[in-house]
């Protein structure tokens, strides 16, 4: 009997063949790809786990008011369900990890730059209109005369810090910073009727009181919902004074006063309350201000020259740091590369070894070394020498380039490594035969064959080099600073680490949107510099 005079039997032929499933689990798997049973439950738990994370999201979401956020989390989590209960679709369920990690990770952070390039968000501009108007009220609390003294019990709940008072006619009250004071009635009082306890708090005790007296001091009941209507305070933890600001906000004329001096603030459309000599009071809140970040870096003296010696200094240092690595690796390849040359696998082992180091622990350690009072150079190579190669312009300039030759230069030895050897010895033999010097063979034949290939390489060195954080920020941190500025910029400054201490620097404050402009230039720049050298790339890749 032959294969085919086989009789079949029921399940026996090809998986198309078989009758198909019924019911739930024909519809959650395909015949052939994940029927067991074991792969059903791991796609129900992985779904369950990513439907929950989804729903916490959304509940925070919509305690914030971030629709917009909202409905683009709950379109995400129904796509990634709908993708992976289908029965067909399989690239999809492959593809939908990558793109959802995409428009979160990149998409996502791109366009909120985007956003806050648009805005005045940083010290002072953060959060919305009405959270300025109630941290304004509560600014500048002062002690209300004549106020009614409260019997105060600090209690305690899930961390928080809570004031049971009672009043002088005898009402109590609990409330705590994020909380309005509320009348209570079940408190425990004590023989004076001063009220001590409450069901689902903690009375704190006496050396509880000390203990956390700091924050005890800090803490202010609200005595309403309306911020003018001030809070209750404690100075010793057993009584309780009312405190009212001197700034109080008026909605029917949107202006805040300062009832000690008369003096108006108003809002005149710049996110702050301002006075009529221009004082300003802080908190502010945030708005778009359109190009005032771009056109600020632009035409700001101070900033604009920064600016301007900051790219100069950026094209330069990545373009050094890719010709110097590169030339470096090639020399170094092409010369163990010769087939006569012993030890080649032990000089090639210790060649890369300070690619095997981190960037910023490198950066670290040479730091050290570079250092002109006790650095390892000075003190034990040069004798002494009082050479500040961290300190002044130009030896901070050349410091970083040459730790960044020894951090890139494995690198580019690497790859010229191997593409040297991909090319056939006979081409340069026929070189040879025809008359060609070594060099003229190398220039003429090797170096464009190697150039094809290291071509997109260098692309990306140089890119990597424009935002090369690590070996300036943990090098000389940017410095020197310049001294002809405000701004913490200096001279081995790159754009990148520019836009750090903007965003996050100290002194002159935390400035996302102005931060946020300048990532956007450089996202341009990179992008416009990476589309011309591709071009040119390909146009190599036409000639050979």
């Amino acid at each position: 009997m032959t294969l085919t005079d086989e009789p079949r039997t029921e399940g026996s032929g090809s998986p198309d063949q078989r009758p198909g499933r019924r019911g739930p689990w024909a519809w959650l798997s395909r015949p052939g790809e994940t029927d067991g049973l074991v792969g059903i439950l791991v796609k129900i738990v992985l779904l369950a786990v990513v439907d929950a994370f989804a729903l916490y999201a959304v509940f925070l979401l919509a305690a914030q008011d971030e629709w917009l956020v909202l409905a683009i989390g709950v379109v995400l989590t129904v796509a990634v369900n709908v993708v992976y209960l289908r029965r067909d679709g399989l690239p999809a369920k492959y593809l939908a990890p990558g793109i959802v990690l995409l428009l979160v990770f990149q998409v996502f952070v791109m366009v909120y730059t985007g956003f806050i390039a648009f805005t005045n968000a940083g010290d002072g501009h953060l959060g919305s209109k009405d959270d300025a108007v109630a941290a304004i009220s509560t600014k500048g609390q002062e002690r209300v005369p004549d106020s009614p003294q409260y019997q105060l019990s600090v209690l305690e709940r899930r961390g928080e810090l809570a004031f049971l008072l009672t009043a002088p006619d005898g009402a109590v009250t609990v409330g705590s910073s994020d909380e309005p004071q509320e009348p209570t009635d079940d408190a425990e009082t004590d023989g004076s009727g001063k009220a001590v306890g409450l069901d689902g708090y903690t009375s704190l005790s006496f050396e509880e009181l000390l203990q956390r007296q700091d924050e005890i001091l800090e803490v202010a009941v609200p005595v309403s919902d309306d911020p003018a209507d001030g809070s209750l305070r404690t100075a010793d933890g057993s009584s309780a004074y009312e405190y009212r600001s001197h700034l109080r906000y008026d909605a029917a004329t949107d202006s805040v006063t300062d009832t000690t001096t008369g003096v108006v603030y108003r809002d005149e459309g710049d996110g702050a309350f301002v006075s009529a000599d221009g004082d300003e009071l802080v908190p502010g809140w945030q708005i778009n201000v359109g190009f005032d970040n771009f056109r600020r870096a632009a035409e700001t003296p101070q900033l604009r020259d920064s600016l301007v010696s900051v790219i100069a200094w950026t094209f330069v240092f990545a373009t050094l740091s890719v010709v110097l690595c590169f030339g470096l690796g090639l020399f170094l390849a092409t010369v163990f590369n010769v087939a006569r040359m012993r030890g080649k696998k032990f000089y090639r082992v210790m060649l890369i070894l300070p690619y095997a180091f981190p960037a910023f622990l490198s950066g670290l350690v040479w730091s050290g070394m570079l250092n002109a009072e006790f650095g390892f150079i000075n003190q034990v190579l040069l004798g002494g020498a009082d050479i500040e190669w961290l300190t002044d312009p130009w030896l901070a300039r050349f410091s970083v380039l040459f730790v960044n030759l020894w951090l890139g230069f494995p690198y580019m030895f690497l790859v010229c490594t191997g593409a040297l050897q991909s090319i056939p010895d006979e081409m340069s033999e026929a070189a040879r035969m025809d008359g060609a010097s070594p060099w003229k063979a190398f220039r003429a034949v090797k170096l464009p064959l190697l150039l094809v290939s290291v071509a997109p390489l260098l692309i990306t060195t140089f890119a990597y080099n424009f935002n090369n954080f690590n070996v300036i920020y943990m090098l000389t941190r940017g410095g020197p600073r310049f001294e002809d500025t405000a701004n913490d910029v200096g001279a081995t400054d790159l754009l990148i680490t520019m836009v750090y201490k903007v965003a996050f620097g100290t002194g002159t404050g935390r400035d996302y949107g102005l931060a946020s402009a300048l990532a956007i230039i450089i996202f341009v720049v990179i992008g416009v510099i990476s589309a011309l050298l591709f071009r040119r790339t390909k146009a190599l890749e036409d000639i050979h």
